[in-house]
C-alpha cells in the first residue's frame, strides 16, 4: 500500500548537494526545502489561515501536548479534525509533545512505559505513552505525525544520552505498532545528542522500521553553532534519500540555509512570531528591532525589498508606535512580515538549488544580512 506521504526528488545542486523536491500529502504538495510556521495551539499566533495562504505558507505545525490539554483531543476530533477545527485545508504536521513534556523538568517523571507529568497550566497529573500519543495524534488528524521521543538537554552525559536514544527507538517501535490511520504518515525522530556514534545507531535502528519519513531531533537546543553544524552535517546523510528529511526547531535564516545545504527538506520554528512579539523584524539586510527609538520618525517600510502586506502599507514609525503601546496590531503586522520573509527566503533557496547556485547565494546573503561567519 502506498504511504500517505511520499517524497519526490526533483533536482540536486551539483555544487552543494542540496535537494529540491516535493512532499506529496493528502492535503496537497509541499515544495521543498520549506519553512513551516508553527501554530502550537491550532493557530499561528495572531494570524488567520487566509493571511498564511496569501503569504504562501504550505504547511503548518501544531502541538500534541498543548492540544491534548486544551481544548482536548475529543473536541478537535468532534470538530472533524484539526483541518476543519482551524479552517486550514493545506497540510498539517503535529509534533508528538515530547520536547514540551521533557522541558517540564521537575514536573515530569520518565519511565519505560512513558512519561508522567504535571500540566504547566494547573498542576494536574497526566501520562503520555507512545500508544496514547499516537491515539491523540490520530484524533487530531494531521497529515504527518511524529513518534514519541525524548529530547535530552545540552549538554548531557554519554551514558544518559545513550539510554535516552535507545528508549526513543523502543518508543518508535511502539508508535508504529499503535498507528492505524492510513491517511497519516508517522515520522521517526533520530536522537543521540552530540555523540556521532549514538546518532548513527539511532538512524540505523529507526530506518529499519521503514517509516515514511525521518526527523533530526535534539539539536538546536542551545549548543554553540559549531556543534549544531557538525551534528547536522553528520546526521543528514544518514537519512534515507527517498523520504522526507525534517530538522526540528530551526528558524533563523542562517540555520535554514545550512539545513538546505545539508540536504534537509523541512524545518520549523516559533521564531518569526516570537520575535514579532518582542518588536523585531527579519529583513534582507538583517534584523530590525523596530521598538528602538531610532525608528520613531522612520517613514520607510520595515524592509524596502519586501512586498508583504505590512511593508506595502505601514511605516517603521507606525509599527514602533503599536509595539510601544502594546497594541495587538503591531504583533500581527510583524508576524505577517516575518513569516513572509522566511517563506520568500525558502522560495529563493529552492530557485538557487535548481540553478546549482546555493553556495554562492549563501555567501551573498550572509554578507548582506550581517553574519560575520559563513
Amino acid at each position: 500500500m502506498k504511504p500517505a506521504v511520499t517524497y519526490e526528488l526533483l533536482h540536486v545542486d551539483k555544487n552543494s548537494g542540496a535537494r529540491r523536491g516535493v512532499v506529496h500529502t493528502p492535503h496537497g504538495d509541499i515544495q521543498t526545502p520549506v519553512f513551516m510556521p508553527v501554530g502550537t495551539q491550532a493557530t499561528v499566533k495572531s494570524m488567520t489561515p487566509e493571511e498564511l495562504k496569501d503569504i504562501g505558507a504550505q504547511i503548518i505545525l501544531s502541538n500534541t501536548y498543548h492540544l491534548y490539554l486544551r481544548p482536548g483531543q475529543d473536541i478537535v476530533k468532534e470538530a472533524g479534525g484539526l483541518h476543519k477545527f482551524m479552517n486550514w485545508d493545506r497540510p498539517i504536521l503535529t509534533d508528538c509533545g515530547g520536547f514540551q513534556v521533557f522541558s517540564l523538568g521537575p514536573l515530569r517523571k520518565i519511565m519505560e512505559e512513558g512519561v508522567e507529568f504535571k500540566s504547566h497550566l494547573d498542576g494536574s497529573k497526566h501520562f503520555f505513552s507512545p500508544e496514547s500519543v499516537i491515539k491523540t495524534e490520530e484524533d487530531l488528524g494531521a497529515d504527518i505525525i511524529m513518534s514519541f521521543d525524548e529530547c535530552v538537554e545540552y549538554p548531557a552525559s554519554y551514558e544518559y544520552t545513550k539510554q535516552s536514544m535507545e528508549r526513543t527507538t523502543r518508543w518508535a517501535k511502539r508508535c508504529k505498532e499503535a498507528h492505524i490511520r492510513e491517511d497519516q504518515a508517522l515520522f521517526g525522530i533520530i536522537q543521540g545528542g552530540f555523540y556521532e556514534d549514538l546518532r548513527e545507531k539511532s538512524a540505523k535502528d529507526l530506518i529499519e522500521l521503514d517509516l515514511p519519513g525521518y526527523a533530526i531531533g535534539g539539536i538546536s537546543v542551545g549548543e554553540p553553532k559549531e556543534e549544531f553544524l557538525k551534528m547536522l552535517y553528520f546526521t543528514a546523510p544518514l537519512m534515507p534519500e527517498n523520504k522526507p528529511r525534517y530538522l526540528m526547531g530551526v528558524g533563523t535564516p542562517d540555520y535554514l540555509i545550512e539545513s538546505a545545504l545539508a540536504g534537509i527538506d523541512m524545518c520549523d520554528c516559533v521564531l518569526p512570531t516570537r520575535i514579532a512579539r518582542n518588536g523585531t523584524a527579519m529583513t534582507w539586510n538583517g534584523k530590525v528591532v523596530v521598538r528602538n527609538a531610532t525608528y520613531a520618525r522612520d517613514w520607510g517600510p520595515l524592509d524596502p525589498e519586501c512586498d508583504c502586506y505590512t511593508c506595502r502599507n505601514y511605516t517603521r514609525a507606525y509599527i514602533r508606535h503599536l509595539v510601544k503601546t502594546n497594541e495587538i496590531l503591531g504583533v500581527r503586522l510583524l508576524s505577517i512580515h516575518n513569516i513572509n520573509f522566511l517563506t520568500k527566503l525558502m522560495e529563493k533557496v529552492r530557485i538557487e538549488i535548481e540553478n546549482d547556485n546555493l553556495l554562492e547565494f549563501k555567501k551573498e546573503f550572509y554578507k548582506k544580512y550581517g553574519y560575520t561567519k559563513e
